[in-house]
């Protein structure tokens, strides 16, 4: 298997890197540090790694590389639930690229050998840095190589740091390994603005930084069925709690249900035109198509945005503009 990775050094010089990973085992998944065991020189990273975009890749790549050279497997150490969900009281903003499921799938994809996914607790947080580096890194997991992002922090209240790691490096023998920013284009990469630009509807960025289009899953539910008499029927996604939805507007997406894939057209908002609730709705239309699939979950991978989600002076226009969108859908996919 191979893959193609566009990666921008400081000078923000693309740099097309190819890669293989040749004969890999299975990504072995432990459900807690006390789970894992077995594992000759782990080569470690951690990090929530939402969206598992560019610069991960990157990370999991050197990963790899130097578990190669030392004769070791490569391992992330990540958390579930989010630290922000247990640390801060009644916090109900996250919003994720990718959820635990999907990380994962992503995770198998990148070549990633070993997957940590620990319980996140308030008493975990209470641990020191060096208390965590000790206690888990070094005593539980045995680690032979650190690997970290460029602004990596960890430990209570992020008191951990590559300054620090380098004296905890030597204290306790472990190899250190410090990943630099990755850029696409003159912008840093990262989970943090690829959110952004989901929001604001560029798509292109969060394309690029992914390393691949932008999606999200969700079940198909009963809605008030407006859509069907104005000759658009339909689906209602109820999407996972914390998945990242993009901003309002009008997509365009490949709509795959199951093994089949389809057209369609995806509208976020809160149907200004037809109602005052501030009610967000996602909802996708699917060309060409006439089935009941209420209750099937369908994935919605985002190509386009054609539009904002504006207000309409009457129905009239509302339904003139979705034949202008679903024209709009006929000539793209051509």
């Amino acid at each position: 298997m191979i893959y193609k990775i566009r990666i921008f050094n400081k000078t923000g010089l693309l740099l097309n890197i190819h890669f293989e990973l040749l004969n890999l085992p299975p990504m072995k998944i432990y459900h807690s540090i006390s789970e894992f065991s077995n594992v000759k020189n782990p080569v470690l990273t951690l990090g929530m790694f939402d969206g598992v975009h560019i610069g991960h890749q990157a990370i999991i790549q050197n990963l790899n590389q130097i578990a190669k050279k030392v004769n070791g497997e490569s391992v992330l150490l990540t958390f579930e639930p989010h630290p922000k969900v247990v640390l801060q009281k009644d916090f109900d903003g996250l919003q994720l690229l990718t959820t635990l499921e999907e990380k994962i799938e992503s995770l198998k994809k990148a070549g990633l050998q070993n997957l940590i996914v620990h319980p996140f607790t308030k008493a975990f947080s209470e641990f020191s840095s060096e208390e965590f580096v000790k206690d888990f890194l070094i005593d539980q997991i045995g680690i032979h190589t650190l690997v970290i992002g460029y602004n990596h922090h960890f430990g209570k209240n992020r008191e951990g740091n590559f300054a620090q790691l380098l004296g905890l490096s030597e204290k306790f023998d472990f190899h250190l390994k410090k990943i630099e920013e990755v850029k696409s284009g003159n912008k840093k990469v990262s989970s943090t603005q690829i959110r952004k630009a989901l929001l604001n509807g560029n798509l292109e960025f969060a394309k690029n930084g992914l390393g691949r289009n932008y999606f999200l899953s969700g079940k198909v539910v009963h809605g008030d069925k407006l859509g069907r008499t104005l000759g658009f029927p339909t689906a209602n996604l109820e999407v996972e709690k914390y998945k990242l939805i993009p901003g309002n507007g009008v997509y365009l997406v490949k709509v795959h249900l199951g093994k089949e894939t389809f057209k369609g057209l995806l509208s976020i908002g809160t149907r200004p035109t037809v109602t005052n609730s501030q009610e967000k709705r996602t909802e996708v239309y699917i060309l060409d198509f006439d089935r009941n699939i209420y209750d099937e979950t369908l994935s919605v991978e985002f190509l386009h945005k054609i539009r904002d989600d504006k207000k309409f002076d009457s129905m009239e226009e509302l339904v003139k503009e979705m034949n202008a969108d679903k024209k709009f859908a006929e000539q793209y996919f051509l």
